[in-house]
């Protein structure tokens, strides 16, 4: 128990022989059950599982093929809520997740200042020791693209596993359509905002020792825009069309249709006076006033989007009065 709360620890498990013991080992005593979820690893990770049947806390799930390791996680919450447990953390079985960090997560859930905790390494250079400069930038621009897509503008370092949710806010989602692989959390992170729930951002400096990234960020890079894309689409039609109404949505389409034809417009322009010897001032002129104006329509939006995140959903309010 932790201030009176049960407490459980996810760990997905792909192909992790080499640490899985020593991060199961390093779990704080005051966790309650510990949720090893095993892939379909097809090295030794299950043997060394095994070698962990001894301790009463721990319970293995295990996947008979591969499904990536959003889905894992989502079978650890499952459990967890079949067992009860008042608070829920995640942490990777690479040991790169300091145990130390752990309450900083669970004291705002516990005080129920927040519905949902995460990491955050980004918010000052000193944090980021371990992680490389390439690896540090691409986390920046990315925590920037989720900020739009999730509708949490304050939220720093999205691509950080380190959570932990409570029972409440994860009887209301939906785990069998959490994204599952990676991309989860920012699929998470967008599921959380149309729910209405508070997130916070917990300074937890960066840890990196023997583990090796699984990520094909090529593939993950295409992946994760293209779900981003998808996860802005879906929570602008069901925060602001379907559960409320808001004019916000009007501007997002109209300054991104603007936008569009305005870049169409400048490049046909670029290419006729290139090709043909049109009249370029003019009709470049014009493109970039459309440019203009579907910007300034994007920002209102996104003006809109930030005043309106202090606001609970209708779905929210629901959730409250039953």
């Amino acid at each position: 128990m932790y201030s009176q709360h049960s407490v459980g620890v996810v760990i997905p498990a792909y192909n992790e022989e080499a640490l899985i013991e020593s991060t199961v080992y390093s779990i704080p005593p005051y966790v309650d059950r510990v949720y090893v979820v095993d892939d379909a690893s097809t090295d030794g990770t299950a043997a060394k599982l095994g070698n962990l049947q001894h301790m009463d806390r721990i319970v293995f799930i295990r996947h008979d093929r591969n499904m990536g390791v959003g889905a894992a996680i989502a079978s650890g919450y499952k459990r967890a809520l079949q067992d009860g447990v008042d608070v829920v953390a995640v942490m990777a079985g690479d040991n790169q997740m300091d145990p130390r960090y752990l309450p900083g997560l669970l004291d705002p859930i516990v005080w129920k200042v927040a519905d949902y905790t995460k990491g955050n390494r980004l918010i000052h250079t000193t944090l980021r020791n371990g992680m490389s400069p390439w690896r540090s930038f691409g986390n920046s621009i990315l925590t920037y693209v989720t900020k739009l897509s999730c509708g949490y503008f304050d939220m720093i370092d999205p691509q950080n596993g380190y959570t932990a949710i409570s029972r409440q806010t994860l009887s209301r989602l939906n785990l069998d359509d959490i994204y599952p692989r990676y991309g989860y959390l920012n699929d998470m992170l967008a599921k959380l905002n149309v729910l209405g729930c508070n997130i916070m951002d917990v300074i937890i400096p960066a840890r990196y020792g023997t583990e090796k990234s699984k990520i094909r960020y090529g593939f993950y890079i295409v992946q994760v825009s293209w779900l981003l894309l998808k996860t802005f689409l879906w929570r602008l039609y069901m925060k602001y069309f379907v559960l409320n109404f808001h004019p916000l949505i009007i501007f997002y389409v109209t300054g991104f249709l603007l936008s569009l034809v305005g870049i169409a417009s400048l490049v046909y322009s670029v290419y006729a006076k290139l090709f043909f010897g049109s009249e370029f001032f003019i009709h470049g002129i014009l493109s970039l006033m459309l440019c203009m104006i579907g910007l300034q329509f994007v920002l209102f939006a996104i003006l809109f989007d930030i005043q309106n995140r202090e606001k609970p959903s209708a779905y929210h309010i629901l959730q409250r009065i039953k």
